[in-house]
């Protein structure tokens, strides 16, 4: 399938050529407006982009070039990387997304990439600018109370022991959905309440499992032997009414379904799981280090953005414990 070529002239970015009706007023004799022209000629007519990428391409530099022309600064060989900064900066307090202005920037790098190459131009002031992040969205946890609400399950079929099972592992050991639906039998050592699991980069760890939990997977291996294929799947430790391994859909499917049941005013998921153990062993305990190792996390600043630490409580938890953080007294 081709794709609609643009055939129109590119547009001078001369007053009111902008998406929003504005228009640098001297822009007609910019070098920079020459200098975006001649790199929207060759999107077209080299690199044959579509209409609708070539206008995202005209309009991102276009907006740039307004920035630049409102500073004093008509030409791309006055622009540094400071240049840029103030651009996204601008770009961030009108509002615009992350996501957008990653857009906008990458439009940058590739102009001036493009100036390199055909004008001998040595650096590109783009290169090492970077979008402000978009903030992350932490799942929101349950209480202690809510959490006892939402594992009181009725055991009313096979099935459902398996459920209880799942959400009391999830909430016991803090596990990731895809670790806990790759949990084999083997994996689980009930006398030394110890599991075995396999997170991210295929590194395995082994984490604590409570005495509630244990109690919850012996009641459901009494009768999974019910249900349990004789096939590939024979080894795992939660398996579906048809005897295979539980898909992680079923799981998400299932938790969601008990969370209605039990009068949940928000629907519960594996990773609200997943973090209210991390938040509550944090509240509990103080020892970042140890809930790190527990959730499987690599880097510790992922475990304080995890459980809504601030870095000055991280400083704290740092003094206290560090043997070279606490400054001596001095005489």
């Amino acid at each position: 399938m081709r794709r609609d070529r643009v055939v129109t002239s590119i547009p001078r970015s001369t007053p009111g050529s902008f998406a929003d009706g504005t228009g640098p007023a001297e822009s007609q004799a910019s070098e920079l407006a020459r200098a975006i022209d001649r790199f929207l000629v060759y999107l077209r007519d080299v690199r044959q982009l579509s209409h609708h990428t070539l206008s995202g391409y005209q309009r991102d530099l276009y907006t740039l070039q307004h920035h630049c022309l409102e500073h004093g600064k008509s030409s791309a060989g006055e622009l540094v990387e400071a240049d840029i900064r103030q651009w996204v900066s601008q770009l961030h307090r009108r509002g615009l997304a992350g996501s957008s202005i990653q857009r906008s920037l990458s439009a940058a790098r590739s102009f001036f990439n493009y100036l390199g190459r055909e004008e001998g131009r040595p650096r590109n002031p783009a290169a090492s600018v970077q979008a402000p992040r978009k903030p992350r969205k932490l799942p929101k946890t349950l209480d202690a109370d809510q959490v006892s609400r939402f594992l009181s399950f009725q055991e009313d079929s096979i099935i459902a022991r398996r459920d209880r099972a799942i959400a009391e592992l999830f909430y016991s050991s803090g596990l990731r959905l895809a670790e806990l639906a790759a949990i084999d039998t083997t994996d689980i050592d009930r006398h030394s309440r110890l599991l075995t699991v396999t997170g991210k980069g295929n590194k395995t760890r082994t984490v604590p499992v409570g005495s509630v939990a244990l109690e919850a997977i012996q009641r459901w291996l009494e009768v999974r032997p019910r249900v349990a294929a004789d096939d590939d799947s024979a080894a795992a430790l939660f398996t579906s009414n048809q005897g295979h391994r539980v898909s992680v859909r079923s799981i998400q499917a299932r938790l969601k379904l008990q969370g209605r049941k039990a009068g949940m005013h928000q629907d519960v998921h594996p990773h609200m799981l997943r973090h209210s153990f991390a938040s509550h062993m944090l509240e509990s305990s103080g020892d970042l280090r140890a809930v790190q190792e527990l959730l499987g996390h690599a880097n510790i600043s992922t475990t304080q953005i995890y459980t809504h630490l601030d870095f000055q409580h991280l400083a704290k938890v740092y003094d206290a414990a560090h043997p070279r953080a606490k400054r001596r007294d001095r005489g």
